[in-house]
């Protein structure tokens, strides 16, 4: 299946120069998003996995399915003020300015196998402060994974180190 022909551009979105790929398309077909869900089980391979993180909010559509299917928890990464108990945080650099994460100081812990997943792989800074997280609770990442992956961003540069695969790139 070519997975890219469900995925369209949105001009302008969120702001003027912006081409947003959305993926509304492929989790709307019943057949596209099951087997892009397979696929991106698929991509993991026979490696162990503990924990799946979901990233705030696009990740949280094929995280929590990963984990179930690869028998592991679920655990999200969110926003700043999103998560009620303890937690610790990372912020991280963006184009223009900064954000903040924040996981569950429990949600981890030491030697924990985790795949980090979100739907797309941009600059790679949200991906990178989540592996930060990961590893000062004692986690060990095995994989980031994403959706789709835009090439021209270059956000594997900032995951060296680390295991990347996406279902598709741009």
């Amino acid at each position: 299946m070519e997975f890219k022909t469900y995925v369209r551009d949105i001009q302008d979105f969120p702001e003027k120069g912006i081409v947003f790929k959305d993926i509304s398309p492929l989790l709307k077909d019943q057949l596209a998003f099951q087997t892009a869900t397979r696929a991106m089980i698929d991509m993991v391979g026979d490696q162990p996995v503990d924990k799946v993180i979901g990233i705030e909010s696009r990740g949280f559509f094929f995280a929590p399915l990963l984990a179930f299917e690869l028998g592991a928890g679920f655990v999200p990464v969110r926003k700043v003020g999103k998560l009620p108990a303890d937690k610790i945080s990372r912020t991280y650099a963006l184009e223009y300015g900064s954000d903040t994460l924040e996981i569950h100081s429990d949600s981890i812990v030491k030697g924990d196998r985790v795949l980090i997943h979100d739907d797309v792989l941009a600059t790679g800074g949200t991906a990178k402060a989540t592996c930060e997280l990961v590893e000062s609770l004692g986690g060990e990442v095995v994989l980031c994974h994403f959706l789709l992956e835009l090439d021209f961003l270059q956000g594997r540069k900032q995951l060296e180190g680390y295991s990347a695969k996406a279902l598709m790139n741009f």
